[in-house]
């Protein structure tokens, strides 16, 4: 039986994540906190930061931006912008 956690990002009960997605004390907030269904949610919003800002993830600076704005996606504050900007020519 799967387990269930009342979502922060969906407002409802929901499906939880099958264990910590990321080490330390933010990963287990997001265990007890979020859902599988925001958790997919996230990893999409990622994706679009990685590429948008063209993150490299062997840079600590972008692990810690992207941690950041994991903190903001579930648990609030203001979100990166994530609209795109075409290079200047």
């Amino acid at each position: 039986m799967s387990r269930t956690v009342h979502c922060v990002k969906l407002g409802q009960e929901a499906e939880g994540l099958e264990r910590p997605p990321i080490p330390g004390p933010l990963g287990q907030r997001i265990f007890e906190n979020v859902s599988k269904q925001a958790w997919s949610k996230w990893v999409a919003h990622q994706t679009m930061l990685i590429n948008e800002y063209r993150l490299s993830l062997a840079e600590a600076k972008s692990r810690a931006f992207l941690t950041e704005e994991m903190d903001k996606f579930f648990f609030g504050g203001e979100l990166a912008s994530t609209q795109f900007i075409p290079p200047k020519p």
